[in-house]
């Protein structure tokens, strides 16, 4: 078939990979000069099938208000004129149950895990270089109160047989050796051994250059109008370039996937959460992170990328404006300078923003809709890189006609249409 895939970012070039491996002709269509300078530029660099969970939980509303009244708290509310920031808030609210955040961890682990081992699989089939660790993450406790905490978190782990340690101070240490000369600032930790770290963005940019090897055309610098339909089909694109056609569509545009879908009659509540990173050079590699430190505190990740940190994290809700704030700069840097005082030179850092494409139950949107000829693979939220092979893998079976390795019945759009979407 030939395929048209809207979004050249992680998701969108992943799918296109293996639809390519798979024998169709993919053409890519993106308003950017290149592969992945939005949402998947400077992401936290994280590969955590561990740690994919909904934001929506038990306990969140009244942890809420308390994130944000804190200085370098990790929510950030901006509120908008726009009613549908307010129906998504509220739909996120309704699966703030302890049955609907069962529901919706069991809808996002397979595909989280599946993806890391088709990311594996990459490794070994193409030779990818993407500034890839595979050492775990640890999630650190500043309070004994967080600690004592992970009771929950660890029988869902049990529960998916996903790997975990429950280290003390001296146990967070010796996975992380520069912070010993902060072990004064936390209690202990909990760490993930399998999962894995890189350069989304990197990644990336690799990936669509075998994807070109394999004949993918990518169409840059080209702004995407709206979908046209005839009956119950998709019959083009309209682009600054023109009409453009093809056999299928694939909709991977994140945060804007669902202002493109709407004009059709489908309701996909996907919303943009801004996250903010910072990426520091390392200045002693002795006392910067090895892998993935989560400063549980301020739900910040720092992450070791070569010779670079890359630290990530807030939730602000604001709509659709990529703004940069001090503020926000202002944790990260906090977090980073108290956990690694001597890792990073903040004053050669970079700051940036991204629009993660949120759904307000947590897992993501991958399958058909009803135009026979027009997939989804959006709404992945802080999990993009994490599902990104699973989710473009899962596609190409999809679209092929074959039945994927894992079921991802639940994760189609038809879920919005029950009481709890």
């Amino acid at each position: 078939m030939k395929v048209l895939i809207l979004g050249s970012g992680v998701i969108g070039v992943t799918s296109a990979y293996y639809l390519a491996r798979a024998g169709h002709e993919v053409t890519v269509v993106d308003r950017q000069p290149e592969p992945a300078l939005e949402t998947s530029f400077a992401n936290a660099g994280e590969v955590s099938p561990g740690y994919s969970s909904p934001w929506a939980g038990p306990g969140v509303p009244v942890k809420a208000v308390k994130w944000l009244l804190m200085k370098h708290g990790p929510l950030v509310i901006r509120p908008k004129l726009d009613p549908v920031m307010w129906v998504w808030l509220l739909k996120m609210l309704r699966n703030c149950t302890s049955a609907r955040y069962a529901v919706n961890k069991s809808r996002m682990i397979p595909i989280a895990e599946y993806s890391r081992d088709a990311l594996r699989d990459l490794r070994r089939d193409i030779g990818i270089q993407y500034d890839e660790r595979s050492q775990g993450t640890l999630q650190l406790f500043r309070y004994q109160a967080q600690l004592d905490g992970t009771a929950e978190d660890i029988a869902v782990l049990k529960q998916y047989g996903v790997p975990f340690e429950v280290l003390s101070r001296e146990g967070c240490i010796a996975v992380e050796p520069a912070l010993a000369g902060v072990k004064e600032k936390f209690v202990g930790g909990l760490r993930l051994p399998q999962d894995e770290t890189g350069d989304c963005h990197m990644f990336t940019q690799a990936l669509a250059k075998h994807a070109e090897a394999l004949g993918v055309r990518f169409m840059f610098n080209t702004s995407i109008d709206r979908i046209v339909t005839d009956g119950a089909r998709v019959s083009g694109v309209a682009t600054s370039a023109g009409m453009l056609q093809a056999d299928s569509y694939v909709l991977a545009l994140g945060s804007w996937s669902s202002r493109l879908a709407a004009p059709l009659g489908i309701s996909l509540p996907v919303y943009p959460v801004k996250g903010y990173s910072i990426t520091v050079p390392i200045k002693d590699a002795s006392g910067a992170p090895e892998s993935t430190v989560m400063d549980e505190s301020y739900k910040v990740a720092i992450t070791r990328l070569g010779n670079r940190i890359r630290v990530g994290g807030t939730a602000e809700i604001s709509g659709y404006s990529d703004k940069l704030y001090d503020a926000r700069r202002a944790t990260l840097d906090h977090s980073l300078t108290d956990l690694f005082p001597r890792g990073g030179d903040l004053s050669k850092a970079t700051f940036w923003s991204g629009l993660r494409p949120m759904t307000p139950d947590g897992p993501p949107v991958i399958g058909p809709t009803p135009y026979a000829n027009l997939h989804l693979n959006t709404g992945h939220g802080t999990l993009g890189w994490t599902m990104s092979c699973g989710s473009g893998r899962v596609l190409a079976d999809l679209l092929s006609g074959e039945k994927p390795d894992i079921d991802v019945s639940a994760l189609t759009v038809d879920r919005y249409n029950h009481r709890f979407g």
